[in-house]
């Protein structure tokens, strides 16, 4: 009997590693040593500079658009170390903070020739565990034995790409009574995933009818917004509507995902809104540091409904994404219920670009 780890729990190991900046192996037939460019260290750098097998940066073609580097590989790219490259260069090319200051980075050479199969596995592991989307990917002779000299986390690159495209199912944890101002007939579910990530919540509202269309809401965890009373989003007055809505209509159920800053996590989100004090809107924030617009998965929210017995909902939103993954997903949705609160005058122009850009129905 294998009591040892399974890929899944591999892959969580290596996220925390990335996190502190130790660098993981992705094994296969070209292996490659991978180090997050955020969380890397003068030392790691120092021996990563050594190996011989030389080292290019990745940076999804979002960032890459920003540099005006040559995304080859189509969503990404690999920006050849130019001679002298240190570790500041390194993650000046990683975090647009001093892009207005420094705007001359290149011009920046990128490899066209070769696999680019490890370095999108290896962004899609450093995105997954809220960093920076930026790499520093260097080729090995031997990825296993590197591994095992080094201690670190070794990954085989095959199964590593199958499971980072997946999402991860989820199981309940617990569901216990929570009275509510809105209600005091409420239930908290906790939902895990198994790879290890972020936790995710189920809010029921009075004793909703699991054969009826039950009143739902899709809320993506806002530190800034429901927690300190933020302005610049409408994040919190959407979450105290829903609820009221939900008290008021007698019932509801509103599930709180852990997506936060729209998937990239609070302190990339933080950056996202530094950015913004520069005069870039929110998705052209999201760009430079290398993201998309929307970087959540709402397939999670349809995972959990489902698992509480709910087939049908009216979506309390304003995201025609969000009832577009619900149907995909087979939950019907009978009615799109607007929310339409919160604008302010530090929010307008984010709730703008919303509409303008994502196509949110304001």
């Amino acid at each position: 009997m294998c009591i040892g780890p399974d890929i899944t729990e591999l892959l969580a190991r290596a996220r925390a590693d990335l996190r502190m900046g130790v660098p993981v192996v992705l094994d296969g037939p070209a292996p490659v040593l991978v180090a997050a460019a955020e969380t890397l260290g003068q030392a790691q750098f120092d021996a990563l500079a050594r190996l011989p097998g030389g080292m290019v940066m990745a940076i999804t073609a979002r960032r890459a658009e920003t540099l005006k580097a040559r995304a080859y590989d189509g969503d990404l790219a690999r920006i050849i170390l130019p001679d002298g490259a240190d570790l500041a260069w390194l993650q000046s090319i990683a975090d647009p903070a001093d892009d207005l200051m420094q705007p001359m980075k290149g011009p920046l050479a990128c490899a066209r020739d070769g696999d680019a199969g490890a370095h999108r596995a290896a962004l899609t592991l450093v995105k997954s565990a809220r960093l920076l989307p930026a790499a520093l990917v260097a080729s090995l002779d031997d990825g296993a034995d590197t591994a095992a000299r080094n201690q670190l986390t070794c990954l085989p690159l095959a199964e590593a790409r199958t499971h980072l495209d997946q999402r991860s199912p989820l199981h309940s944890v617990v569901s216990g009574r929570l009275p509510m101002t809105v209600s005091e007939a409420g239930r908290l579910h906790v939902f895990r995933p198994k790879d290890g990530g972020e936790e995710h919540y189920a809010v029921e509202v009075g004793r909703p009818d699991r054969a009826q269309p039950v009143l739902a809401r899709l809320h993506s965890a806002c530190f800034t917004g429901d927690l300190l009373g933020s302005l610049k989003c409408d994040c919190g007055p959407q979450l105290r509507a829903a609820l009221a809505q939900m008290g008021a209509e007698g019932s509801g159920v509103l599930l709180y995902l852990n997506q936060e800053g729209r998937g990239i996590g609070l302190a990339n989100k933080m950056r996202a809104y530094s950015l913004q004090d520069q005069g870039f809107d929110t998705v052209e924030a999201n760009h430079r540091l290398g993201f998309e617009d929307d970087e959540r998965d709402f397939r999670l929210g349809a995972d959990i409904l489902t698992s509480l017995g709910f087939s049908k909902v009216r979506l309390l939103t304003n995201n025609p994404r969000k009832v577009e993954m619900m149907q995909s997903c087979g939950i019907e949705v009978a009615e799109r219920v607007p929310l339409a609160v919160g604008e302010n005058r530090h929010n307008a122009a984010y709730l703008a670009t919303k509409a303008a850009k994502s196509g949110h129905l304001l």
